[in-house]
């Protein structure tokens, strides 16, 4: 899907997304935070609507990518202290480093497929490995609806992300632990 230097530019896509909002998402802005020439990424992308979504695609690729690595990571947890372990760890992921600035960038693009339904569809959940351990856990407990509430604990663990990027602070194991006692109710 990317060649190489178009991951690049995607990349620093990504990073002037999360720095600087969607506003300061051009053309420009990503040659200087890829320390490329002015103009390599209006060749790439000539206009906007596609560097954005090249930028939508990789970090969907990323997600995906992370969110497999977590699955495979955490296996299909057999009690409820490994599930929270497990996503204590995802979302402490999502809220440092290159995780951070990815989920800043994905919550702007996903206000942004509000108007650019082409957006929502790339950036529409995807099976993973996580989600299905998550999915597995719970009907191993003998839930009958551990798709919803799958959905739910996932849906939940993400507004807990962007009400920490917004808010600040850290996400403690008790916060995720009432996540997961909830889905378990």
């Amino acid at each position: 899907m990317f060649t190489d230097r178009r991951t690049v530019l995607a990349d620093a896509a990504i990073a002037v997304l999360a720095e600087h909002g969607m506003r300061g998402l051009t053309h420009r802005a990503v040659d200087r935070s890829a320390n490329l020439p002015p103009g390599t990424t209006s060749a790439y992308y000539r206009t906007r609507q596609a560097l954005l979504t090249a930028l939508v695609q990789r970090l969907v690729v990323l997600d995906q990518e992370e969110l497999e690595e977590a699955g495979r990571r955490a296996r299909a947890p057999r009690t409820a202290a490994e599930l929270v372990a497990g996503i204590t760890a995802f979302t402490e992921r999502r809220l440092t480093g290159s995780g951070r600035h990815r989920s800043l960038a994905r919550y702007a693009c996903a206000i942004e497929s509000v108007h650019h339904p082409e957006l929502r569809e790339i950036l529409t959940p995807r099976d993973n490995t996580a989600r299905e351990s998550v999915r597995a856990f719970l009907a191993a407990q003998g839930l009958s609806d551990a798709d919803e509430r799958t959905v739910t604990l996932l849906t939940c663990v993400d507004g807990l992300v962007f009400d920490r990027l917004i808010n600040g602070g850290p996400v403690t194991e008790k916060e995720i632990t009432t996540l997961v006692t909830a889905a378990l109710r």
